[in-house]
């Protein structure tokens, strides 16, 4: 995997952006990759996680106090 952010330290949790973060229906592992494969198995059956969530999403959100001024 790359682009992996440790967010606590319990070593089995990890942090993967939603835009980059994929489903391989082989290995059913979660990922991120930069093409259509799986970068563990090399498997073309992913699903991209972010289109199975509805509705309007921002990669990068604007801090609540920016919007606010």
């Amino acid at each position: 995997m790359c682009n992996v952010r440790m967010i606590r330290t319990e070593p089995s949790l990890v942090f993967i952006p939603l835009d980059k973060a994929i489903y391989c229906q082989n290995c059913r592992m979660v990922s991120s990759s930069a093409c259509s494969r799986c970068g563990l198995c090399g498997s073309e059956r992913i699903v991209e996680l972010a289109t199975l969530f509805t509705g309007p999403w921002e990669p990068n959100p604007a801090p609540a106090m920016a919007m606010a001024a």
